[in-house]
């Protein structure tokens, strides 16, 4: 459907939310309602909470396509246009309403898998993407490949009747709790950026491991993954033999998006702790700074409302456009650096009690404020750290030269 006009955008904006009101969960309107804060990552794990309030929300939301409002309805999306999308995004954030699915299908392997999927892929995995069926995590990062993440060496050898993988991914997001990976592997040794390749791997295959890694905030959000002589079918190569590199530079274009996507408009990560003005102002804090950190907090918010505007420009391009391009770097770097700053002038604004980790004497937001400050380090590492995103701006957008 094409972008329509102000009667028919009233129209469909009231067709949404009067949807929304009637399908949302009774039990999810209650703010202590009890459920399984994991449920709404779908997966094989939740294909049997039938009565989980969650994955009803998602079920219903996902029937009409909305998990994924702008896809194809041939793999299960809304078949929207990125204009009635976009009214569908404003309803579900306008109503407080819990997202239906969070997914790394949704925000990075489904687009690419639109873009350089054979046909056959796309039938498979897309609809199970909308359905939250399959939880993916995302193989790329290793030991010796990080921010050089050409060097990766995870071999994938062609034994003749499906390729067998070997190699180790550090840093997999929920790989322990994940279904399918998507995954970078090397299948050509005598080249660097032209040897690698982008496979689907399931994670019940015999010969894959995963470890949680224990972060100094106590979370394990990722772990060390480990292939062992793992063996996929040959239709689970994606794209071109030996083009993945192009296919990972795409995704993780999707994935910056998508990270600074929550500091946008209806996003949470901005001010995910409350009002930052409020909170210096209750500590006392604005009382004998002599206004400098009045003024730091001040510019802070500032910068965070010109980063919306900037990612609404930037979203409603992408839109308009092929999606994301290298601008998605610029944006992942400014997210990154205000989500520390304000970080920081949350624990200065509380005190001492923003240092506090365990035992009386502390709020749960006092105790939340100091893991929140240590989980900020890693925005600027996720996605890509911050000096690749530089690099990109600088040759990318800005067309510098490669230093002599």
């Amino acid at each position: 459907m094409a972008d329509f006009g102000g009667a028919e955008q009233d129209a469909f904006r009231t067709e949404v939310r009067a949807w929304l009101e009637a399908n949302y969960p009774a039990e999810l309107r209650d703010a202590d309602a009890k459920t399984d804060p994991e449920a709404v990552w779908g997966g094989r794990a939740f294909a049997d909470k039938e009565s989980d309030p969650q994955v009803v929300w998602m079920r219903r939301v996902a029937e009409k396509g909305w998990t994924a409002p702008a896809w194809p309805k041939e793999y299960g999306g809304g078949g929207l246009s990125a204009q009635e999308a976009r009214i569908v995004e404003q309803e579900l954030a306008r109503g407080r309403h819990r997202p239906p699915l969070l997914s790394f299908g949704l925000w990075m392997l489904g687009p690419v898998l639109l873009e350089y999927a054979s046909e056959e892929q796309k039938r498979e995995h897309l609809p199970k993407i909308v359905r939250g069926e399959i939880r993916w995590c995302q193989g790329y990062s290793e030991p010796g490949a990080g921010s050089d993440l050409a060097s990766l060496a995870t071999r994938c050898e062609d034994k003749g009747g499906h390729w067998q993988i070997d190699g180790q991914k550090v840093w997999t997001s929920y790989a322990d709790k994940a279904d399918w990976c998507f995954c970078l592997v090397r299948t050509d040794a005598t080249k660097k950026h032209e040897g690698i390749s982008f496979v689907l791997i399931d994670m019940r295959t015999e010969g894959v491991e995963t470890r949680p890694i224990r972060l100094i905030s106590g979370e394990s959000p990722f772990c060390e993954t480990f292939f062992t002589g793992v063996k996929i079918p040959k239709g689970n190569l994606v794209g071109r033999l030996n083009g993945g590199w192009e296919i990972a530079k795409r995704l993780l274009q999707y994935e910056r998006q998508n990270i600074s996507a929550g500091f946008g408009e209806g996003g949470s990560a901005g001010g995910a702790s409350g009002d930052l003005a409020e909170i210096a102002r209750s500590y006392d804090a604005l009382t004998y700074d002599g206004g400098e950190l009045r003024t730091r907090i001040t510019r802070n918010k500032m910068d965070f409302q010109a980063l919306r505007l900037t990612i609404a420009r930037s979203a409603a391009e992408s839109r308009a456009g092929n999606g994301p391009s290298a601008a998605t770097s610029i944006i992942k770097f400014a997210a990154a650096e205000l989500a520390k700053e304000r970080s920081e002038l949350m624990i200065e604004a509380m005190g001492s009690q923003g240092l506090g980790w365990t035992g009386e004497g502390f709020s749960t937001p006092e105790l939340t404020a100091v893991r929140g400050w240590l989980r900020t380090k890693a925005n600027s590492i996720e996605g890509g750290t911050s000096e690749v995103n530089l690099n990109v701006v600088a040759k990318r957008v800005l067309g510098l030269p490669d230093p002599k």
